[in-house]
């Protein structure tokens, strides 16, 4: 993938969604929730302050992160669907 995020932006894969309950009943693709948690795939270089000054992220390639349901745009990068979010989208890096 030659595709490298701007900014304070990171690329996301999403974690495939849960095919079977905890109770073991088959859930039907049209019930299946959008992923929350997914591995950051690559990072921008860093937020700009008003100064200049470029912050770096602190977010990591391979960062295994938790975002909002409803964050980033979705994009199809090599047949697998991504995220493109900005580093303030992420609640947490699930360790």
């Amino acid at each position: 993938m030659n595709l490298k995020p701007l900014h304070d932006r990171i690329i996301v894969k999403p974690s495939e969604p849960e095919e079977v309950s905890k109770g073991g009943i088959i859930i039907p693709d049209t019930a299946k929730e959008k992923p929350q948690q997914g591995e950051v795939i690559a990072v921008g270089n860093g937020k700009i302050t008003e100064e200049g000054k470029v912050l770096p992220l602190q977010v990591k390639a391979g960062d295994k992160v938790l975002y909002g349901k409803y964050s980033g745009t979705e994009v199809n990068i090599d047949g697998s669907d991504h995220l493109i979010m900005r580093e303030s989208d992420v609640f947490a890096i699930i360790s």
